[in-house]
């Protein structure tokens, strides 16, 4: 009988409400563990027509007073979070060890189960997260939470809280988790990197050990970096600043060559932004500061407020990429031979061993690719356009060179002469099997859904 239950558990001392109606805690849902407890205090005190006797949580042996902190603690964390924008949260909890073997022995004592019911922790993250979210108007969230507390009760003393209301900031620690910005960019000139490239004889730093001390370094000229700017030196500030975080990391869908153009609709990227303070900043205006500041270099748009599934999506998702290269030929071409070169590539599985260019850094291994589709012109017998989508990972320039032979079949091959991509720019990244921009993996609406329904309210 539960009662009997109850009986064996207030025989084993003075304890709280919470703390007796907690081995019970499957039974009759919608109640707490405190009014479960004191519904069946008062049953016992009926049934043995004994005098009823609440008892303060300042006086249970088992939670030691921790039981009645729920509302102090979720108002710490609360006061914590005022400057934070957050829509999810989570609330986490360290309980002090002899609290948890109270609780043990409470269960043993009273000849039950050691698990029976639920655990003094769960309960303090119910309870406490019920309050936090009840204060802030916020939802609970067990998968990724916007932010997530952290409360340590030893961190404070229960009987000086429960007398003062009041918990140290000290014993919680609130966890920010990033925020994400998805979008797609354009780099309308050469020589810009995707990331930030640090210079390689000075390894970041700007400066070199010269005979009268420390000197710029001459390889960069003490600017730290291999290249003037970036990609990701372009649009991380405006996302960082416009998200009050404290650091942002650039995720690109794969990269362009350092010399090549990234056009038409633009690669996917994702901006990871740490510890944001606002997550809610408007896409389109973030959009307008970063092309301004760009100054043509870059462009970005699409701009949309993410999930942190889209950081693998962006980095994981099969694409197959569109190139336009200008091609020079090391002797003349006819144009038929040019055609019937292009005719034999497309639809081709080619062999690539790892290029000489990247070999410092990547394993050797022959790759194979596949060239969905490839035409082109030839302008002079010694110079081409050349036009092709193919899988992702085809190395296009050893496409049309053959890499001393590391690319078979080649377009140089085919041609039996040398051949080389002057120019190169990357005209289209596309999801092999969907697009990137599925609605799941998003927070916002499409902008141009925005713009609609900013007219609707202003009309």
């Amino acid at each position: 009988m539960i009662t009997d239950n109850a009986r064996a558990l207030l025989s084993t001392g003075t304890i709280c409400d919470s703390c007796l109606g907690r081995p019970f805690a499957d039974r009759s849902f919608g109640l707490t563990n405190a009014e479960r407890g004191g519904a069946l205090r008062t049953t016992v005190a009926l049934a043995d027509d004994e005098d009823f006797e609440p008892t303060d949580p300042a006086d249970c042996w088992v939670c030691e007073g921790y039981c009645g902190t729920f509302d102090a603690i979720a108002e710490t964390i609360v006061d914590e979070l005022a400057d934070v924008d957050f829509a999810t949260y989570q609330v986490g909890t360290r309980v002090p060890p002899l609290v948890e073997e109270n609780e043990r022995l409470l269960r043993e004592d009273a000849g039950l189960e050691p698990d029976v019911g639920e655990s003094m922790k769960r309960e303090m993250n119910r309870e406490v997260g019920r309050r936090v979210g009840a204060l802030t108007d916020t939802d609970v969230d067990f998968d990724r939470p916007d932010v997530l507390a952290v409360v340590d009760l030893q961190g404070f003393d229960p009987f000086e809280t429960l007398e003062s209301g009041t918990v140290t900031s000290h014993a919680v620690d609130v966890q920010i988790n990033p925020a994400f910005v998805y979008g797609r960019y354009r780099k309308l000139e050469r020589d810009i990197p995707q990331t930030e490239w640090p210079c390689r004889e000075c390894g970041g730093s700007g400066v070199q050990l010269g005979d009268d001390g420390e000197v710029d370094c001459e390889y960069c000229g003490g600017s730290g970096y291999m290249y003037d700017t970036s990609v990701e030196q372009v649009v991380r500030p405006h996302v960082v600043e416009a998200m009050d975080g404290d650091e942002g990391t650039f995720h690109g869908a794969g990269r362009e060559d350092v010399d090549a153009r990234m056009l038409e609709e633009g690669r996917p990227f994702v901006l990871e932004v740490k510890r944001p303070h606002n997550r809610d900043p408007d896409p389109a205006t973030l959009e307008r500061e970063i092309n301004d500041a760009a100054e043509g270099a870059v462009e970005v748009e699409g701009l949309r407020l993410a999930t942190y599934e889209m950081v693998e999506r962006v980095k994981e998702h099969d694409a197959s990429k569109h190139y336009r290269a200008d091609v020079v030929f090391g002797e003349p071409v006819e144009e038929a031979a040019f055609d019937a070169a292009l005719a034999e590539l497309e639809g081709t599985t080619v062999d690539q061993y790892t290029p000489e260019r990247v070999d410092h850094r990547r394993a050797g291994l022959t790759r194979e690719r596949t060239v969905y589709e490839i035409d082109g012109d030839l302008h002079e017998p010694t110079e081409a356009e050349v036009r092709l989508h193919g899988e992702g990972g085809l190395y296009v320039k050893e496409l049309i060179s053959s890499d001393n032979g590391r690319t078979e079949p080649s377009l140089a091959g085919l041609l039996e002469t040398d051949a080389k991509v002057t120019a190169l720019d990357v005209t289209g990244v596309e999801g092999e099997h969907e697009p990137f921009e599925l609605e799941e993996y998003f927070r916002s609406e499409p902008r141009a859904d925005r713009d609609d329904e900013l007219a609707e309210t202003a009309d």
